[in-house]
């Protein structure tokens, strides 16, 4: 049965609509026209007051790192200087602990927090596989199922993104906190993806992406498999990169290649290929993605809660490389903060005001929304998130008389939103219709 929304205003990427009303099917969890207001049925859902906007896409997560809120934010004797490569050791020690029932639990937690958020699709990059001895479970797949299954009791939609893993490091085997990661080859854990898929098949919110950890952490030959594997089957294809100046340096001494240069020369870096991170990426890096269509994952709360540094935004975009944002650890479940810090930290560097212009003199605020909207889910493979028919009826209501925007003319909306709004201008959501 159709749905009807009428709003009293509709927020895309075209700018800011009156008079309109949205239908939605539930049943095919699309957008079924977009009609005049006026002619809106009886049995209408009127929405006064409220802006109806596209659903964000949080391009990256690990949704088990919620739980590690407040643990690590504290100085150890044993770790004075801390930083990512010591919290990273607090972060096995939960990844160690969790079975398929508690990582279901922090999941739902989790993705019930990016719902409320203003988040409809997540890309869940596990890679938490097996028993805490490297010893597989039953169902080889067990605990990305739970994943899969909290984000459908969530009520959002997941891309679980299954991570590959092989080893610890370069010419290092997996250490205790690593084993549970990994596959004993490339063949068996395409096996798992494909089994993954196949599993997935029917769910209407679920769907599968392959993410080769790092080069780190697999081999060129490992990476040159999957991403074959990827182009055959069209999977979209994550992997992290250039997130910290140990991990370049490691890279150039094992290969005398810098990170992405590296994922090219295995082929993976092609328009399914996302990085997550980039960092540390420089100018021929840069040149790289931009030549071969590849997108960049930044996760700019989480890489200041780990002090690894900050997206080059403004090169970037200079250089046509689409950005798309993630809340990676988890400390933060915000799409506007992470869409609004791009600009603030171009503007730092730059040391001028709006910076992040894509066209024309409309500011920042245009080209921050894509990046949470179209970016993340072209990095993801899912279709863009449009107010129209037949586009996914993945949508959020905002408060339009919150302390953070009311009185904002139309004209100024977007850019009130997104430069002074927060995820507490969410008052509800549709997934699919729901």
């Amino acid at each position: 049965m159709t749905v009807c929304l009428v709003p009293e205003v509709v927020l895309d990427q075209t700018g800011v609509h009156r008079d309109l009303a949205i239908l939605i099917d539930p049943g095919e969890g699309i957008i079924d026209g977009v009609i005049g207001a006026v002619h809106a049925p009886g049995d209408a859902i009127n929405l006064p007051r409220t802006a109806l906007a596209p659903g964000f896409v949080n391009a990256h997560s690990h949704s088990f790192q919620r739980d590690l809120r407040g643990i690590v934010e504290r100085v150890s004797h044993l770790a004075p200087e801390d930083d990512f490569w010591t919290w990273r050791e607090a972060m096995y020690a939960a990844a160690g602990a969790l079975d398929p029932d508690s990582i279901r639990d922090v999941a739902l937690r989790c993705f019930a927090q990016m719902r409320r958020a203003g988040y409809t699709a997540v890309g869940e990059f596990h890679y938490v596989h097996h028993r805490p001895d490297g010893t597989p479970y039953e169902r080889p797949n067990a605990l990305a199922e739970a994943v899969c299954e909290a984000a459908e009791e969530a009520g959002l939609r997941i891309v679980l993104l299954l991570a590959a893993y092989e080893r610890g490091g370069f010419g290092r085997p997996p250490d205790a906190g690593q084993r549970r990661f990994c596959d004993p080859s490339v063949g068996a854990y395409l096996d798992r993806l494909t089994a993954l898929q196949e599993w997935a098949a029917g769910r209407p919110l679920v769907t599968v992406g392959a993410a080769p950890h790092s080069v780190r952490a697999v081999s060129e030959e490992w990476l040159a498999r999957i991403s074959e594997h990827c182009s055959d089957h069209d999977l979209v294809l994550h992997l992290h990169a250039g997130e910290q100046p140990r991990e370049v340096g490691e890279t150039l001494a094992a290969t005398g290649l810098r990170p992405v240069a590296l994922i090219e020369r295995a082929g993976a870096l092609t328009q399914r290929t996302t990085i997550v991170h980039g960092t540390h990426c420089d100018d021929a890096e840069i040149a790289l993605l931009a030549a071969r269509g590849a997108t960049v994952c930044a996760c700019p709360t989480t890489e200041a809660n780990l002090g690894d540094g900050y997206v080059p935004a403004r090169r970037l975009l200079g250089s046509g490389v689409p950005i798309a944002v993630g809340s990676d650890s988890n400390t933060i479940i915000d799409p506007l903060l992470e869409i609004r810090e791009l600009e603030h930290v171009a503007r730092r560097t730059a040391q001028r005001r709006n910076v992040l212009v894509a066209t024309g003199d409309a500011g920042p605020a245009p080209y921050l929304l894509s990046c949470g909207w179209s970016s993340g889910a072209a990095a993801l493979g899912l279709p863009a998130p449009v107010i129209e028919t037949g586009a996914p009826a993945d949508l959020i209501a905002l408060d339009l008389d919150d302390p953070e925007i009311a009185g904002v003319a139309d004209a100024h909306l977007a850019a009130a939103i997104a430069l002074a709004g927060s995820a507490a201008l969410v008052t509800r959501s549709w997934v699919a219709g729901r």
